[in-house]
């Protein structure tokens, strides 16, 4: 704060003393040698500086105080400063500021509500014709309305990450933690997907016993889904099935997912978390949207749920979810 103070008053210094110096010089040249005089000038000169300068810090020491040191809450923007007119200006400028920063927020705050009512609402409206056609074509076995329901599914798929991703951002809203039966959620997604595994002759096998984990049932589902999802459309043609299982491990319970698919290689598994990171698999699975894993990660993250993958190119890729609260 002090040296703030003097870098701030330094030119007022430093015309002082070349004031002083050039009065000496003058006086000195002029004939005026007389030393005691001259000793007593540059005393004074000094001296009234000195006090104007303490002067000066006293009275606005609250004020380079505030620029010395950074804001660490809100809050101090309303702590009153000193009466100097250069203080109270600041005092004014300050609360200008964090009145106008409160609009920009609420504005942007208003603005993300209705950005997430209207994507609420356009995917419930495109959900209703989906479900028309699903009604439509349910009791035919025609190749190409077999072909139809699967486009279907996948437009349901997109339908609900869109849906997710636009609620992610109200999560706190959102969300209720409660004991969930784990098995309950891998069943249910299995029962969604059950095209999914059949069209690409991919079988689920699941050892998971009766026991619950502390987690939201509608996100929990929402996450599984996601990881089942991309386990069978990467293990297609290769691996027959998908192995889901738990595991009881010093940090909680681990829910692992694992196939024997085409895997992902090594200088992509750092980045599968990333947003809109699709990498090698995707150049070769052009519906890949980069979106799944990086909503796995950030719903987990706000969960308190631990999610890694461990992958080897050829040989397939374990996702593991950590449950530190576990209940039995």
């Amino acid at each position: 704060m002090i040296k703030l103070f003097l870098r701030d008053q330094f030119p007022l210094i430093l015309i002082n003393v070349l004031q002083l110096v050039i009065i000496l010089i003058v006086l000195w040249v002029s004939g005026f040698q007389e030393r005691s005089l001259i000793f007593y000038t540059l005393f004074l000169g000094t001296f009234f500086l000195t006090v104007y300068l303490v002067y000066r810090y006293v009275t606005l020491q609250a004020f380079y105080r505030r620029l010395a040191n950074p804001i660490g809450h809100l809050d101090e923007v309303f702590e009153t400063l000193d009466g100097a007119p250069l203080s109270t200006a600041l005092g004014r400028l300050l609360k200008a500021q964090h009145r106008l920063y409160i609009e920009e927020i609420e504005r942007a705050e208003i603005k993300r509500n209705e950005h997430v009512t209207f994507i609420n609402q356009w995917v419930h409206q495109m959900k209703t014709p989906l479900s028309v056609i699903e009604l439509i074509i349910q009791d035919y076995d025609d190749d190409q309305l077999l072909s139809i329901r699967e486009e279907t599914d996948k437009l349901e798929k997109g339908l609900e990450m869109v849906l997710y991703a636009a609620r992610l951002e109200v999560f706190e809203q959102d969300f209720h933690v409660k004991p969930v039966p784990l098995k309950k959620v891998v069943e249910q997604v299995i029962h969604e997907n059950k095209r999914l595994f059949i069209k690409n002759k991919v079988y689920p096998e699941v050892h998971i016993s009766d026991l619950t984990v502390e987690s939201d049932e509608k996100w929990l589902v929402f996450v599984v889904n996601q990881i089942i999802t991309n386990a069978v459309k990467y293990s297609a043609g290769i691996g027959d099935k998908v192995y889901i299982f738990e595991e009881q491990h010093s940090n909680g319970t681990r829910l692992i997912i694992k196939d024997n698919g085409i895997g992902i290689p090594n200088f992509d598994l750092k980045r599968v978390f990333d947003p809109f990171f699709t990498g090698e698999n995707g150049r070769t699975f052009k519906e890949s949207t980069g979106m799944g894993l990086s909503l796995v990660r950030d719903v987990c993250d706000k969960l308190g749920h631990d999610v890694v993958i461990d992958s080897i190119e050829g040989e397939g890729t374990s996702v593991i979810l950590t449950f530190s609260n576990n209940l039995t």
